[in-house]
């Protein structure tokens, strides 16, 4: 039996049956054609229908599922009185709700993506929030939102669209997604992160700008004991396709956790898009090896700066301890090094498998940790020096509009960008056997994603986000989304009170750190723990001079 299911994957037996069926009906039909008229009728369209399902390339869960699918759809069309009663509401977030998941759906297949009849959501209830409009809009005819990042240190600086795809590595994600991504992200003008997996054929094949990311791993870039490679990091930097290199600290979905690849997954192509043995357990760290202090990654960043040819340096982390980032902005002051962005990944991110606990109670969310990051460096006077991304659960223009307010230049997604490709959140991806071929490595699934078909579903959900932030700015009166502050956006706080998100946020003022003037709690407890020698906690330490 489990031959036979090697052979022919469960999910093409209906196919097969219908058409074992068909064949068995015209014998019927030989010998009594009125009893054998209708079984072939019946099982002659469902083997047509399988067929036309299998060959096909809009849909890849039809691919994957002929004939099987059709249910799937029949019961999304019965949705309505089937989840009223007995399943969760469209708002209801899973850890997304449909309402954000068809949103990215209409977009991504670019038809209508409007709603009748109101909003769904309780607009009394605690924590929603809204955007107040102005009576002088503003008519927004380009909605091609852009930051430089670099400009101050860089002889390469990077004009970076303000909503990008978000690390994910080929490995996790199949070689068709990865090309379909790479394709949007060619054709509407974004960036595409690598994820610490490194740059594989697929993600040059389409020419998109790239995010390259460092892991511990250095996968890329590593000898091989597994440390950093400073020729191979040129070798891939210098590349003309590779706009930014991102250093991950840690990651939301699973911080301070390393991983493993197991060795029957370690294919020929991920080990050579990694640097490593084919068939032989790819171990990534929990922490690096090039760096062990704040001021040595400062030193790192200058180094991968100088590498590159110039091009901008930062560093992605998901906020742990306040003093271990507090330490490494006072190594910034100390060495006179800044990174050119800094990505602050929340802990409700994440396309990447993890232990129940990391996922569920490590890390700080994002709305947090971007507060702090955009604070801290508001009170040393670094803002205008570095930039800040963000990412975590940011779907829609509103998503974005929100981040944005909070602090951030631009955003980021995955899991959003995995919706275009057609991504249904079976929530399946660290088993390998993803419905739709983008969580895989199975060549007989990923098949089912047409990449040219999917990269242009990516490129439209970029396309008319960006439009719908347009839409969004505009109606509050402002011309470009960095114009959007906190005190733009409000949150009810209760049924009976509602406040400026300004008023619920501690914000520092320009050099109120290097003035010791900071007074909020975090800040004065945690900034004189952190020294730029060390991560570890000091009894106290004075800024740097």
């Amino acid at each position: 039996m489990n031959l036979i299911r090697n052979i022919i994957p469960f999910r093409y037996f209906a196919w097969l049956g219908s058409g074992i069926a068909f064949i068995a009906s015209l014998l019927l039909f030989w010998f009594h054609p009125i009893i054998g008229g209708t079984p072939v009728m019946v099982f002659g369209a469902l083997t047509v229908l399988g067929a036309l399902d299998y060959f096909q390339t809009k849909q890849a869960i039809r691919r994957n599922y002929p004939i099987l699918a059709h249910f799937r759809f029949l019961l999304e069309s019965i949705r309505p009185e089937i989840r009223q009663y007995f399943f969760e509401s469209d708002t209801e977030t899973i850890p997304f709700s449909r309402a954000q998941r068809s949103l990215v759906y209409q977009r991504a297949k670019n038809v209508i993506d409007k709603k009748a009849y109101g909003t769904l959501t309780d607009v009394y209830e605690e924590h929603y929030e809204w955007i107040n409009h102005s009576v002088q809009t503003v008519n927004i005819e380009n909605h091609d939102f852009r930051v430089t990042i670099g400009e101050y240190n860089c002889k390469q600086p990077y004009s970076l669209s303000i909503y990008n795809i978000s690390a994910m590595s080929f490995g996790a994600l199949s070689a068709n997604a990865i090309l379909a991504l790479n394709k949007g992200a060619k054709l509407g003008g974004f960036a595409h992160d690598t994820g610490e997996g490194s740059i594989s054929r697929y993600h040059r094949e389409n020419g998109g700008d790239l995010i390259w990311e460092i892991g511990s791993g250095y996968f890329g870039c590593r000898n091989e004991d597994g440390t950093f490679n400073a020729e191979r990091f040129a070798e891939n930097a210098c590349d003309p396709q590779v706009k930014m290199i991102e250093i991950k600290l840690s990651q939301g979905a699973k911080p301070g956790h390393g991983g493993i690849l197991p060795a029957a997954k370690v294919t020929k192509e991920i080990a050579e898009a990694r640097g490593v043995p084919e068939g032989v357990d790819c171990v990534s760290p929990s922490c690096h090896s090039a760096f062990s202090t704040p001021v040595e990654l400062m030193h790192f960043i200058a180094r991968l700066r100088e590498l590159s040819g110039g091009k901008p340096v930062g560093f992605k982390l998901c906020i742990g301890h306040p003093w271990e980032f507090f330490a490494i902005c006072k190594a910034m002051i100390k060495t006179n090094i800044t990174p050119d962005y800094i990505v602050v990944d929340g802990a409700e991110g994440g396309t990447a498998a993890a232990p129940v606990e990391f996922t569920d109670h490590l890390g700080t969310p994002m709305h947090e940790g971007l507060v702090l990051v955009h604070n801290t460096l508001v009170g040393l006077n670094l803002r205008d020096r570095v930039k800040i991304g963000a990412g975590g659960k940011v779907i829609s223009a509103f998503d974005i509009a929100r981040t944005m307010a909070l602090g951030a230049d631009w955003c980021n997604s995955g899991r959003g960008f995995m919706f275009a490709l057609g991504c249904l959140m079976a929530q399946t991806c660290h088993t390998g056997r993803c419905p739709t071929g983008v969580a895989t490595q199975s060549w007989l699934r990923q098949r089912a994603l047409d990449p040219d078909d999917k990269g242009n579903r990516v490129f439209h959900f970029h396309h008319n986000t960006m439009k719908a932030l347009a839409e969004i700015v505009g109606a509050a009166g402002l011309s470009h989304p960095n114009q959007l502050m906190p005190h733009h956006i409000v949150r009810r706080v209760s049924m009976h009170e509602v406040s400026l998100v300004s008023a619920l946020i501690d914000y520092l003022k320009p050099g109120d750190l290097l003035e010791n003037r900071a007074e909020h709690p975090v800040y004065r407890m945690f900034w004189r723990m952190a020294s730029p020698d060390t991560f570890s906690p000091v009894a106290e330490c004075e800024l740097p001079t």
